[in-house]
């Protein structure tokens, strides 16, 4: 039991918070790389950001793993991205410092939504069982390059 739900429901909350935090931080990107700020979308994106990593160590473990890591460097880079916005108001170069974090903060949640697809998807799974494989490589090195870009962009926007 965690939080008073069974795990199997737990990670069904876990997952939805994840995927909310998601669309959230996509739909805020779009408006971003288009010159508009999403004040709503971007404290949903955020708030739900944060549930997930946070969510993420409530599971039992038995070792640090990967998802651990990701799961602390995130919460690292939306403490900064929370400092930007909150006590700098994203003034001067807070604001890059901002678009950076932001986009960082998704990119994480992105990446670890392409590694469950691929573990608990069967069509993909059959590509890569072992996640060592090119397709996975491939998909985890597209993400990567158009998050390079979306952060460029956003960080070269005026808003």
């Amino acid at each position: 039991m965690i939080l008073g739900l069974s795990i199997s429901a737990f990670t069904q909350l876990h997952t939805i918070i994840s995927l909310i935090g998601i669309a959230a931080g996509l739909v805020f990107l779009v408006a971003l790389l288009r010159g508009c700020w999403l004040a709503r979308w971007n404290l949903v994106f955020l708030v739900m950001t944060i549930l997930t990593s946070v969510t993420g160590f409530m599971f039992p473990i038995a070792a640090i793993a990967p998802p651990h890591i990701v799961g602390a460097i995130s919460l690292v880079v939306l403490a900064v991205a929370l400092v930007a916005l909150c006590v700098f108001k994203r003034a001067g170069i807070w604001r890059a410092i901002y678009a950076a974090t932001a986009v960082i903060a998704l990119y994480f949640n992105v990446f670890v939504l392409i590694v469950q697809m691929f573990q608990k998807i069967p069509f993909l799974n059959a590509f890569a069982p072992s996640q060592t494989e090119p397709p996975f490589a491939i998909a985890q090195g597209l993400a990567l390059i158009v998050f390079v870009w979306a952060g460029w962009r956003a960080i070269r926007r005026p808003v």
